[in-house]
């Protein structure tokens, strides 16, 4: 059983550190407005990940991964939030392109840790994978419903661990994206990425 744990863990810490649209909502956050809002967003898609197993350990979230009209709303809401997001992020470089001092420049709205929870809550590939793959994975020795509480639980901390490093690591290189020309730069990069994962998401077939 430690082997088939061990297994599940190391597959979660890749598929965790795979860049995708958290990454992106964390990566705007925490440059536009500093690193505890960085970390408010890492909770808040902690969070949403803990929502969906949830769901998942109660099969709900198994009936929406096997209605493909639940999926299609759910992955249009989805998609429709992000493109959001970056189209925020796009008007935001612009608001902020005739202000120079770094204190000027425009932070975010709306509440980071929110904008974390429902961008996850939003993606309906969470519940295909909670429902899809994870049950492949929970050791044989456990029975289902805990095998799959406890990957839903490893899953949740290796994506605080691993989101929450990265926004500290984008702390330490602050001064560098404070510069008004930097923040610009990167509201346009990350308001093109999250549109991209927008699209993606509302062109990707379960």
């Amino acid at each position: 059983m430690l082997i088939q744990f061990l297994t599940a863990v190391g597959v979660l810490a890749v598929l965790t550190m795979v860049p995708g649209p958290d990454m992106a909502v964390v990566t705007k956050r925490a440059v536009a407005s500093g690193w505890q809002d960085g970390l408010r967003t890492v909770g808040g898609i902690t969070a949403g990940l803990l929502v969906w197993g949830v769901l998942a350990v109660a099969g709900l979230a198994a009936v929406l991964a096997a209605s493909a009209t639940a999926y299609t709303v759910v992955k249009l809401a989805g998609a429709g939030y992000l493109v959001l997001l970056g189209v925020q992020a796009l008007l935001q470089s612009r608001r902020n392109r005739s202000q120079e001092p770094a204190a000027a420049l425009t932070p975010p709205r709306g509440n980071p840790w929110r904008t974390g929870l429902v961008s996850n809550v939003l993606n309906p590939k969470i519940a295909v994978f909670y429902t899809g793959l994870l049950p492949t994975l929970a050791p044989t020795g456990l029975p289902a419903h805990s095998g799959m509480a406890l990957l839903v639980l490893v899953h949740a901390m290796l994506t605080a661990v691993w989101l929450g490093g990265y926004v500290l690591l984008l702390s330490k290189a602050r001064a560098f994206f404070e510069k008004p020309a930097v923040r610009r730069g990167m509201d346009r990069a990350t308001g093109t990425v999250l549109i991209g994962f927008g699209l993606k998401v509302a062109t990707t077939q379960p």
